[in-house]
């Protein structure tokens, strides 16, 4: 019996859901609702389009509503607005929006894909033609046009998520010199711990942005024709344009005024197959509720993979094949500069909150093998259970961030355990890798430290322990040590540890520190076999000293 699906949305979700519908049934009537001009474009694109990485505008579009129709035979209906759903009738009362005519169409199926939208916090004064927010093309226009026509030269980006890391990133390449403010003590907090955030507040500044962190916008108002910022920590910035990038929710007036159930954070709560409490409607992409595929717990996270795969999988529950979401993991990642940040899975943060039980490893192991010219280190943060599943990791750097990160979260999707990352066998060429490649490193830390090989001290019992009662001991060469240490540290290089031991306290616990982590591991192993209690600083003085010229750039910043 042919059916009839009426697809709200497009993008990622909604024009996904519509390609495959139509690859599976040819006999379908199939409409695609959208209430903007466009059904399928790059959402991830927009803000290189702004810094004119992306040149041509053309390249943003994935899918125009005439190839939609002529390939797929498609009816898509742009600048068409969904008003209502009658579930009793199977109806959608909608609205074009050009000539203000409205109109019912009937279904068999619905599929909701409205996305989500950004937050706009109430804040006096942030209104007018330069406040922006950035999440779809006519945004991207409007800040495009305002660069051009207004030539503005100070930007305040508010949000340090992946948008207003990009949009950050952009707008300096633009010419502009930009702030930025963030509530948090950090960096994308919901994706980085902060001793991996370290790094990236000092790239920033590094590159010239105005690093806010910990403090929020409260305030705007204009002095002599110019804007200016009031921050809750009492500075005040000029700024010519706002982006704000303080995250999005769920736009789900429609499901909630149609009486369709509610999940976390408000977002449309469907089953394993993508159905709502309505078995005729189905939802994907930002506006839907998801599982964690980790703890299996209700979750939400608005991404563009998922969503996409989201839109695929409601195609084929549609047409009656077995469905079953295995849930999300969170893999995401971001360019900032001339570093990339990503993340998969919980952080340490999210962890102590839960009670989860859990343990971490860093590593900085190089990115290819460091004989071979351009090799730069990665910062790899590893969190696990005492069993050695896989609970979270984190990967900063500038070279192979992201292939590192895919092995990891691809060993996490499959169940997989930090023996699992030992274990792999991965291509490896100079250029490219190291024979031990730094997956493989991540997991053969983590096995020391689960069976007890390698007992660990993390950065911050080291920087933020009042009163420690332990010893610090820094194995290093003496070219190393004079270059930077922790103060208070007793110097033995490692070639001079045996013959040097009787000068160790036997009655104090000794925290040892290297560079990365190695030579204070193998310094460790001859402590413990000596009868000293003794840890290793997981990551060493690579971890340490970004945390610490972080914090001294944050006090100098309070004290100008």
């Amino acid at each position: 019996m042919k059916k009839k699906v009426v697809i709200v949305g497009g993008v990622a979700g909604g024009a996904s859901a519509a390609a495959r519908l139509r690859r599976l049934d040819e006999e379908a009537e199939i409409i695609l609702i959208e209430r903007g001009g466009y059904i399928s474009y790059a959402n991830c694109g927009l803000p290189y389009y702004i810094g004119d990485v992306i040149t041509d505008r053309d390249n943003l579009f994935v899918q125009t509503p005439h190839g939609l129709r002529a390939r797929y035979n498609i009816e898509v209906r742009t600048r068409h607005e969904v008003l209502k759903i009658d579930r009793q009738q199977k109806m959608v009362e909608v609205k074009e929006l050009v000539s203000g005519r409205v109109y019912q169409e009937t279904y068999d199926f619905l599929l909701l894909s409205p996305g989500a939208t950004p937050i706009r916090p109430k804040i006096p004064g942030l209104e007018g033609d330069n406040v922006f927010t950035l999440r779809d093309v006519a945004d991207t226009d409007r800040i495009k046009t305002y660069l051009r026509h207004e030539q503005p030269q100070r930007a305040l980006v508010v949000g340090a998520g992946f948008i207003g890391l990009e949009i950050a990133e952009n707008l300096v390449a633009a010419g502009l010199k930009v702030s930025l403010v963030e509530m948090a003590s950090r960096v994308l907090p919901k994706n980085l711990d902060p001793e991996m955030a370290a790094p990236l507040h000092n790239h920033l500044r590094a590159r010239g942005v105005n690093l806010y962190l910990q403090t929020a916008l409260s305030a705007v108002e204009q002095r002599d024709g110019q804007d200016w910022a009031l921050l809750g920590n009492g500075e005040e910035i000029p700024y010519d344009l706002v982006v704000i990038a303080v995250g999005t929710r769920p736009e789900t007036h429609l499901a909630k005024e149609a009486g369709l159930e509610l999940g976390t954070n408000g977002a449309i709560r469907v089953n394993a197959s993508f159905q709502t409490s309505d078995p005729s409607i189905y939802a994907v992409g930002d506006a839907i509720e998801v599982e964690s595929g980790i703890t299996g717990d209700k979750t939400y996270l608005p991404l563009a993979g998922p969503a996409n795969r989201q839109g695929r999988l409601a195609a084929d529950a549609i047409c009656g094949r077995p469905v079953k979401y295995e849930g999300v993991i969170g893999t995401a990642i971001v360019k900032v500069f001339d570093l990339t940040a990503g993340s998969v899975g919980f952080t340490e943060e999210f962890l102590k909150h839960s009670g989860q039980k859990y343990l971490t490893a860093i590593t900085h192991p190089l990115s290819h093998a460091g004989y071979y010219p351009g090799a730069t280190h990665l910062d790899i943060k590893l969190l696990f259970t005492p069993e050695g599943r896989i609970l979270g990791a984190q990967v900063v750097g500038a070279h192979n961030v992201d292939k590192t990160l895919d092995v990891i979260a691809t060993v996490m999707k499959t169940g997989g355990t930090v023996d699992d990352l030992a274990a792999l066998e991965l291509a490896y060429a100079p250029p490219f890798s190291s024979a031990k490649n730094p997956v493989n490193i991540a997991g053969y830390v983590a096995g020391n430290i689960i069976r007890g090989d390698l007992p660990v001290a993390s950065w911050d019992q080291i920087l933020d322990q009042e009163n420690p009662d332990f010893l610090l001991l820094d194995v290093r060469s003496k070219s190393q040590f004079a270059a930077g240490a922790l103060e208070g540290a007793l110097h033995i290089p490692l070639a001079e540890l045996r013959q040097r031991l009787h000068e160790l306290p036997r009655d104090k616990e000794i925290i040892v520190y290297c560079t990365i982590g190695l030579t204070s591991y193998l310094a460790t192993r001859i402590l413990i076999q000596n009868g000293f209690k003794a840890r290793n600083l997981s990551g060493g003085w690579q971890t340490l000293k970004p945390i610490l010229d972080d914090r001294r750039a944050t006090a100098a910043q309070k004290n100008r």
